[in-house]
């Protein structure tokens, strides 16, 4: 079997930059192009084996087998759509998505293959299947979900606090926009049976902390995953593009590629 030709988005940021890494790095990938957004730091730079920073996509997917994606919604948005012109594989691992975004990669995804996750990691998406068990299994316990990231993270709660606590509503049999909990302060009256609450905590430079408190009568259990690396990330999305090789175009998770759903 021929090396996945894999394009990075976002190549001069810290996660494009890890994704080229492990790309260069990870027997069955080569990299055949990088880009950035049209004036941005690092157009231009040369990565080597003739691999230079553009900011033009369009002829990089053109000859991709797959495209890495951890940028901004609105270019995640766009870049689905290129995706499903070049009939590519597309690696998601942008967060901060609305509702109308999700809808139009949901349309990009009927000639795109596309594998969409709020986290890349093996182990958090492991996680996932966990609290989603847990929750069914302890229907009178309450659901707190409590994250940690640097200081510069833009979105709260992060795309892996809401991976978590959809995984949780599932489990419970309900939706996860109806019964999320966020941002207590003040006089907020008594819990209520069906929330699942998020605690948002950001400083520093963590990478990601992230903890499923079930509180029950006299026993409370915590389930937690830390991320030391933003390279656990890159790790799951090459696998993820690997599983998706060759897959029939749609929207696929990490469950997915885990053998989870």
């Amino acid at each position: 079997m021929s090396d996945i030709r894999a394009v990075v988005a976002g190549a001069s940021g810290r996660m494009g930059q890890t994704l080229i890494r492990a790309v260069a790095e990870t027997d069955g990938f080569v990299l055949v192009g990088a880009f950035e957004a049209k004036g941005k730091a690092g157009i231009g730079k040369d990565l080597g084996n003739g691999i230079v920073v553009s900011d033009d996509p369009l002829p990089l997917l053109a000859k991709a087998d797959a495209l890495l994606d951890f940028t901004m919604p609105h270019a995640s948005v766009e870049l689905s759509a290129l995706s499903a012109q070049a009939r590519i594989v597309h690696v998601m691992g942008t967060t901060g998505l609305s509702a109308d975004d999700e809808a139009r990669i949901r349309a990009a995804a009927r000639h795109a293959t596309i594998v969409k996750s709020g986290n890349m990691s093996l182990g958090v998406n492991l996680l996932a299947a966990l609290v989603k068990q847990a929750a069914k299994a302890l229907p009178a316990f309450d659901v707190e979900i409590v994250e940690m990231h640097h200081r510069a993270k833009i979105d709260s709660p992060s795309g892996t606090a809401l991976l978590l606590g959809r995984a949780a509503a599932d489990g419970r049999g309900i939706e996860l926009e109806q019964h999320s909990a966020r941002g207590r302060d003040g006089n907020m009256g008594p819990r209520m049976d069906d929330d699942i609450g998020f605690a948002s905590l950001r400083g520093g430079s963590v990478v990601g902390d992230h903890t499923v408190i079930l509180a029950g009568p006299q026993e409370r259990i915590s389930l937690g995953h830390v991320a030391e690396d933003r390279r656990i990330f890159a790790n799951g999305a090459l696998a993820a593009a690997k599983w998706a090789h060759g897959k029939k175009p749609g929207l696929y998770s990490m469950a997915d590629v885990l053998g989870l759903s």
